[in-house]
């Protein structure tokens, strides 16, 4: 999976199931859109589906800290590396 269908197919996530439709490559989720921690939970599922893998707690954790779309796409892509 290239970075830009990552990109592309976490934007799709955003717009489903947070209705996010404009969302910059460095908006600030919390600040800008609202995100909590139970929308990034509901992210990392999400995550989960597309990679089809279960993400340990460890890789969880490291997740909390994700502030933008590029930090998660980049996130993303090296689980996908993986």
């Amino acid at each position: 999976m290239t970075r830009n269908e990552i990109e592309r197919r976490v934007r799709e996530i955003f717009r489903e199931q947070f209705e996010i439709e404009a969302i910059g490559v460095t908006d600030d989720l919390r600040e800008v859109h609202g995100f909590d921690s139970i929308d990034a939970i509901e992210l990392l599922r999400e995550i989960e589906i597309l990679l089809d893998i279960e993400l340990s707690q460890e890789e969880k954790k490291a997740a909390m800290g994700i502030r933008t779309l590029n930090d998660i796409c980049d996130w993303v892509a090296g689980l996908a590396a993986a």
